[in-house]
Order: structure tokens, then sequence, then C-alpha cells
């Protein structure tokens, strides 16, 4: 019996090792917006430098089905070309709704083409409201007391929420956060380096009067799906319970 426990024990360990280790040794994509470049950073291999111009960005849905519902699932798709080898490499970020994946596309667009000074400033920036953070499970226990009798505060939440480490996952995640991440190499730092307004790089022509076309289309109640005609052929359900 101990012995089953101490394998299922190291093997999470073993598991929660690699992530960590994963977490902290990728080097985040760095956008240059006077370059008007993205470098991607894999460790061991040079560092992929790819035209803004010619990232890809696409939406994929799909839907996660258990045995109690079936449920949407988006991710924003960023994908680089290596110039060299023809390669794609796509970093993925999981998103809750098709809305929030556009967005988050959205922001990185504004931010390339418009600066810093376009993007809206966070409303919420208190450790309370931001989920994986000790305050945020607090917030979350005091609101579930105030709207549930006690037996159910107890049986429903205190006794869950023991069983499965009360706030240590949260410990465990912002000291995660905490940790140094992997350097970028002297390439891409000395990429990075601002560059004389002289120097900056400008959108191409096709780049702006596209833009401008969208912008158009924009005043006129059109959304991005609308203008590129994007449609999905079954929309994806926001919850649909499994009947028993």
């Amino acid at each position: 019996m101990w012995g089953i426990i101490g394998c299922f024990v190291i093997f999470y360990c073993y598991c929660m090792f690699r992530i960590i280790r994963g977490i902290s040794t990728r080097s985040p994509v760095r956008f240059n917006r006077q370059r008007r470049e993205v470098a991607l950073i894999y460790r061991g291999d040079p560092p992929v430098i790819v035209p803004w111009e010619e990232v890809i960005a696409c939406v994929s849905a799909s839907k996660i089905v258990t045995q109690y519902a079936v449920m949407p699932s988006f991710a924003l798709m960023i994908g680089l070309r290596n110039a060299e080898s023809g390669d794609v490499y796509w970093v993925t970020i999981p998103s809750g709704t098709l809305s929030h994946a556009v967005g988050e596309w959205e922001a990185i667009r504004q931010y390339m083409e418009e600066g810093p000074e376009a993007l809206p400033t966070p409303v919420l920036s208190d450790e309370q409201f931001q989920e994986g953070t000790v305050a945020y499970f607090h917030f979350c226990r005091r609101g579930y007391r105030s709207r549930h009798w006690w037996p159910r505060y107890v049986w429903g939440f205190l006794v869950i929420q023991f069983c499965s480490g009360w706030t240590i996952p949260c410990h465990i995640a912002q000291w995660i956060n905490r940790r140094p991440k992997a350097l970028f190499p002297t390439s891409v730092l000395d990429w990075s380096k601002p560059l004389p307004s002289a120097q900056h790089a400008h959108p191409s022509e096709a780049l702006l009067k596209e833009s401008a076309e969208v912008r158009k289309a924009y005043t006129k109640g059109q959304t991005m799906l609308d203008y590129y005609k994007i449609k999905f052929t079954e929309q994806p359900p926001e919850a649909v319970v499994a009947a028993e």
C-alpha cells in the first residue's frame, strides 16, 4: 500500500518538476515595434526572427466532451515561419471564448501598430481578482459563504478545499510565477535595443490599405469576422449538459 502511494507521489513530483522546469527555461515571445519583427527563442536553437507582417494568426475551435457536458474550447494560435528551414513554430494561447481569443490578438496588433498607449488600462489589477492567488481564493470563499447556508458552506467548500490542499496550490503557483525565467541570448538583447527614429521600420502600403478598409467596415457596424466572411458551420454551444 505504502509502495503504491510512494510511486504516486514520485510520479506527481516528477511531472511537477518537468512543468516548472519547462516554464522557467522557456523565453517569452518578444515583439519589437521599432523593427516590426517578432523573435521566438527555443533553448539550444538560434533565435527565429520573423517580420511582423508575415506572422500567422488564427483561432482554433474545438469541443471538450466529458460524461457530464460538452463545452466549447478556443485557442489563439500564432505561427512564426523560419525563413531558412520553412518550418512554422506555433505559439498557442488557450481562451475561454471566441471573442476572448480574437481580443488577445487584437491587443497584440494594437500594440505593434499603434503603441502601448492604444491599449486600455487594466481595470482589475488587485490580486483579489487574479485567479490563482491566495487573495482570490479567500475572495471566493467569502462569496460562497455569503450565498449559502453554513452546512453547505462547510461541506461544499471547506471540506473540498481542505482535501485539495487549501491555499497550497495558490502558493505553489505564485512561487512558480516569481521564479527567474530564461534569459534572452545576446543577439536578441542587441536586437531589442532602441533604434533612432530615422531607422524605425514602417508598415507596407498593402497593410495600410487593408487597415483602412477594415476600419471603414467597423464604422458600418461590421466585426472582424464579418469583414473576413468567417462563419462557423456549427456554432459551439456555451454548455450542453449530457442527458442522464
